[in-house]
């Protein structure tokens, strides 16, 4: 390259802006830009996505002791209103929950162990059934052939003894875990019960002074959402179970309280919960009674789905803690993937909390964000599918474009 290129080269370069940097293409540098910092994002989603598998232990119990204070605070509050020390209030509020807790249980279990055994004939009844239909049906399979199915069945549990052994070793060691974590839970309810405003008080002193109070109000305000979020769940959780065990009651199916004590923890997942225990009770419907009870028992769940769905939540939740039914599917299925059914639980209200608590950091006016969600109107759809309908030239009270900008010039 001679000295006249060279000087054009460095003129050129002069003329893009001073810099090599100025020569690459706008398009590109904006792409390059939004490629590294979602890259960062990425990075640190994953980063904390490894810490919450690898804590599980300690954060699972930590989560469910706020999503259990949440349901227990207001009634120590009210306590302490009343007089009572607060001490005293924590220990009446966990003393009776827990008794009511384990008092359904016990009897929920008791209706399983003595409804099991007539189950199980009912069940051997439609087996024989199904083996009657695949021989004198339109298959018409021989009972060689079924028997033979059989005992492949029977010699492939035979041949995997050993890890089913192996399972039950593991399953004594998870029961192990599951008290560990039970009593973990209830050692830290107690404190959020008690104090959990000065805990958060404490924890929010790491934030630099000019933003701690912001930080505090949305914590403040996002442990609300979640408290909403928690009694709207157990009244729709109990009208899902009320609606589905009584109509297995009605249709004679077996189990029908058991089954709705199953429905009514599986609403604790919203959308997915409900609806797949509620599946159960149509296979022992099935199993049971026939088709033809079965399909209504799954009717009646479908009814009980679209009264949760549109009358239910809209009317208890109310627009403060609703959220996207997409970000209710992903936040379940992340939940699931990362923690198990317990992430499944866990999933949505932790995002409702965030939900209000960063709407409150992002807004100018933090105290009014929660109240402007409030609305007279819980109906309203909060993610309408069209954008508002812009005003009308012809309406008078509407406002043009330029006046608006003179205006505010």
């Amino acid at each position: 390259m001679n000295a006249n290129e060279q000087r054009s080269d460095t003129a050129a370069v002069t003329q893009g802006g001073g810099h090599p940097s100025a020569s690459v293409h706008p398009v590109v540098r904006v792409a390059a830009e939004w490629t590294w910092r979602l890259l960062v994002i990425f990075a640190g989603l994953l980063t904390l996505g490894y810490i919450v598998t690898r804590l599980d232990t300690v954060l699972i119990p930590v989560g469910l002791a706020l999503l259990a204070s949440a349901l227990l605070v207001p009634l120590v509050d009210w306590l302490q209103g009343k007089g009572v020390p607060r001490s005293a209030a924590v220990l009446v509020v966990l003393i009776g929950s827990i008794g009511i807790v384990a008092g359904i249980m016990t009897f929920v279990v008791e209706q399983f162990i003595e409804g099991l055994p007539g189950l199980t004939e009912q069940f051997e009844a439609s087996v024989t059934q199904i083996q009657g239909w695949l021989t004198d049906g339109p298959f018409h399979f021989s009972e060689d052939q079924i028997r033979q199915a059989g005992d492949s069945v029977v010699k492939s549990i035979q041949e995997n003894r050993q890890q089913l052994t192996s399972g039950a070793l593991t399953t004594a060691t998870v029961v192990g875990e599951i008290f560990t974590g039970a009593l973990l839970t209830l050692f830290t309810l107690i404190f959020f019960l008690y104090g959990g405003s000065q805990i958060w008080e404490f924890v929010t002193r790491l934030v630099p002074t000019r933003s701690r109070r912001r930080v505090r109000l949305a914590g403040s305000e996002g442990f609300g959402s979640l408290i909403g979020y928690v009694r709207a769940t157990v009244a729709v959780a109990a009208a899902d179970a009320i609606g589905i065990g009584a109509g297995l009651a009605i249709l004679g199916v077996p189990l029908a309280l058991p089954l709705a004590s199953l429905v009514f923890i599986g609403a604790f997942i919203p959308i997915v919960g409900a609806f797949l225990t509620g599946f159960l009770a149509v296979l022992v419907a099935l199993v049971t009674k026939g088709f033809l009870t079965a399909l209504i028992v799954l009717g009646i769940i479908i009814g009980v789905m679209q009264l949760e769905a549109h009358v239910l939540q809209p009317l208890l939740l109310g627009r403060a803690v609703r959220l996207h039914p997409l970000a209710v599917v992903l936040a379940i299925t992340t939940g699931i993937v990362l923690a198990g059914i317990v992430g499944g639980l866990l999933a949505v209200p932790i995002v409702a909390l965030l939900n209000t608590a960063v709407r409150s950091l992002l807004s100018a006016d933090p105290e009014a964000t929660y109240d402007a969600l409030e609305v007279d109107d819980p109906s309203v759809p909060l993610y309408p599918a069209q954008a508002d309908t812009p005003p009308h030239h012809d309406d008078p009270h509407s406002e043009n474009p330029a006046q608006t900008h003179d205006r505010r010039e």
